[in-house]
């Protein structure tokens, strides 16, 4: 059975949401804009993230389209959706269950303030790939799109979206900054503070969610 590219979508957004939320995406997105060189520097960082993001959710779309899931929906699908689900779910109660402890900012992102363009288009992608959440997100989300028997355009298509819902909360910032310049300094930081103190609560109760939808599909499946 092909799964619709709305349907898969539907699936892939909460996932995309989960890297929206999270601070160590934000906040290096938003120190772009402390350094020497603002525009070029932030403009590189998202080049980087947006690539990572892309590039390693059609990894994992690949790994699935050599197992024989991007044109028809495999046998295995239903059992790949299963785990997923349970993933998702354990960490989402890991999560709610963590809520109220303080989650700040490393310290060696405060040293991402004085870098410069190359080394934070450099600096983006190597985020994507050793941040273990934004790395199980595109996992989860280019398996599904891979083993969903979308076709090509449709897998590229999901992959698209994925990235761009993934990416928003870089992009959306740096974008207004090259709008607005230093006017949204403080509302930034504002912005920031509050992911802080409430992004684990939003983040427990979308992956909780998801995973409901995404073990409803692969019980659906069987």
């Amino acid at each position: 059975m092909t799964t619709s590219l709305g349907s898969e979508l539907a699936e892939l957004i909460p996932l995309a949401l989960v890297i929206t939320l999270s601070p160590l995406t934000i906040i290096p997105g938003i120190l772009m804009l402390h350094t020497p060189s603002p525009r070029p520097t932030s403009i590189a960082f998202l080049m980087g993230w947006v690539l990572g993001i892309a590039g390693l959710t059609a990894g994992f779309v690949l790994v699935s389209n050599a197992l024989g899931g991007l044109n028809k929906q495999p046998t295995w699908a239903p059992y790949v959706r299963l785990v997923i689900g349970s993933a998702l779910i354990v960490f989402g109660l890991y999560r709610w269950f963590t809520r109220n402890r303080s989650e700040r900012a490393p310290r060696w992102l405060k040293s991402m303030t004085s870098i410069g363009p190359g080394r934070a288009f450099v600096t983006a992608v190597v985020l994507v790939v050793i941040n273990p959440k934004v790395l199980f997100m595109c996992a989860a989300a280019g398996l599904a799109i891979g083993s969903a028997g979308l076709g090509t355009t449709g897998a590229w298509t999901a992959d698209a979206v994925f990235t761009a819902t993934a990416a928003s909360s870089v992009a959306l910032p740096v974008l207004a900054y090259l709008v607005a310049g230093e006017r949204l300094d403080e509302p930034l930081t504002r912005l920031k503070n509050w992911m802080e103190a409430q992004h684990a609560t939003l983040v427990a109760v979308i992956l909780v969610v998801l995973a409901a939808m995404v073990l409803y599909k692969g019980i659906h499946g069987l």
